[in-house]
């Protein structure tokens, strides 16, 4: 079992980026799927990708995952972990960004903090809600709110909006999930572990994509520099940063992250796709970030003591 969380400045920067890239990969999935790739198959090559190059980097490393042998429960974890931090949240993003907006999508990942928090109450030494968190995660809780009102429930007209709602939400409960079972883990090499959790997600990602959409499609040049980039910065390059993250810092700290990705969902959208950026947006965000501050003021006080 891993020892009590350690939040240093460098976690808040590692944070700071996944919000930035995690907020903009809506765009472009969007983009990919508008360029005829169906959601499953994104999924799914967007897994291989990061898993491959994942894979060459753990390779030249030479290093062991586990520095013991692992149990048949670490085995079963490390799978079940595998696909709900890849295989299933990708498809269900994908199949649900076809009838609802890249702001829903992104919005809807705030649900992790909810989540994530009362599970952590309950199962990670050290994560336990106080009064000053609980506070803080309403407070945060209703700036997202907030900005869901001002824009992520503008209806698509879609018939199946509704069904992708939920697929949202249901990705967003695949990650809390992922993160408290991550944390549970032995140690393991941080780049070994994020390489072997990805390899997983694209065996289980490829069989899932042809049994639902058949053959993979030929798509243009211009999209498969898209589905590269997915592949190597919001998921291969996120992901290590995700694991280093809750390794060390803990899965409520990781969770902070889904109080950006809503704001950089709509910031991204404004500036490059021309969207409407709803008037609430600074109310919303100072919330959220009121919000987080509470939350961990613990962390800030320690953080601004050491930089004197």
């Amino acid at each position: 079992m891993n020892t009590s969380p350690q939040i240093t400045p460098m976690s808040w920067l590692m944070i700071a980026i996944l919000g930035v890239t995690w907020g903009g990969t809506f765009l472009v999935i969007e983009v990919a799927l508008a360029g005829g790739i169906p959601p499953f198959w994104l999924a799914a090559s967007r897994v291989t990708f990061a898993a491959a190059i994942m894979g060459v980097i753990w390779q030249v490393m030479g290093r062991p995952l586990f520095a013991e042998k692992p149990s048949r429960g670490n085995i079963r974890d490390l799978v079940i972990i595998g696909g709900l931090s890849s295989t299933v949240p990708f498809s269900l993003l994908a199949w649900g960004q076809q009838s609802v907006s890249s702001g829903f999508a992104g919005v809807s990942m705030a649900a992790v903090a909810l989540i994530i928090l009362p599970l952590a109450h309950f199962t990670i030494p050290g994560e336990q809600m106080n009064l000053r968190k609980t506070i803080g995660f309403v407070i945060g809780f209703i700036g997202v709110a907030i900005l869901i009102g001002a824009q992520a429930f503008t209806s698509t007209g879609s018939t199946f909006e509704t069904a992708g709602r939920i697929a949202c939400v249901l990705a967003a409960c695949c990650y809390a999930l992922s993160s408290i079972l991550l944390r549970r883990l032995p140690a393991a090499h941080p780049i070994g572990l994020a390489t072997v959790l990805l390899l997983i997600g694209a065996v289980l990602a490829v069989p899932i994509a042809w049994a639902v959409e058949g053959p993979p499609p030929l798509p243009s040049p211009t999209v498969w520099a898209v589905l590269v980039f997915l592949g190597v910065v919001p998921t291969a390059g996120a992901n290590f940063l995700r694991v280093l993250v809750v390794r060390s810092a803990g899965p409520v700290f990781m969770s902070l992250v889904n109080y950006q990705v809503p704001v950089w969902s709509v910031v991204l959208g404004a500036l490059i796709l021309g969207e409407a950026l709803p008037n609430s947006l600074v109310l919303a965000m100072t919330l959220i970030l009121i919000g987080v501050g509470l939350s961990q003021y613990g962390a800030l006080q320690r953080l601004f003591k050491r930089s004197r």
